[in-house]
């Protein structure tokens, strides 16, 4: 079983810069709550960095254009965290429930509830 985390960012240099600044200047209108969540303006936060070293789980991270290529059968809304197991694709977290996680401390419990 693999966690599938999907940010609502594009991949490259430019567009993390881009997203920097948007967190950093404009935080309210930041269309990513699982970014928001994960990372600070320009690093890993600690407590998520810690919880995703510490875990016995498989995680893999992709931008919604990453993940677009590589599972370019698959239509959603991002974010959101799902459960790749053999074949099959579970939603784990969509994205209405990240928009409505307020901190990292509870995204790491709402994924070891839902585990």
């Amino acid at each position: 079983m693999k966690l599938l985390f999907i940010y609502n960012a594009n991949s490259g240099k430019l567009n993390a810069l881009f997203d920097a600044g948007h967190k950093l200047f404009s935080p309210t209108t930041y269309m990513c709550s699982l970014c928001a969540l994960t990372y600070d303006t320009f690093t890993e936060n600690t407590t998520w960095k810690t919880f995703r070293e510490e875990s016995d789980l498989e995680m893999v991270f992709y931008h919604k254009d990453e993940f677009e290529k590589t599972f370019s059968n698959v239509k959603m809304i991002y974010p959101a965290v799902l459960k790749l197991e053999g074949n099959q694709l579970t939603t784990v977290l969509n994205n209405d429930v990240l928009n409505e996680i307020k901190n990292v401390e509870t995204l790491i419990d709402r994924l070891k509830s839902r585990l």
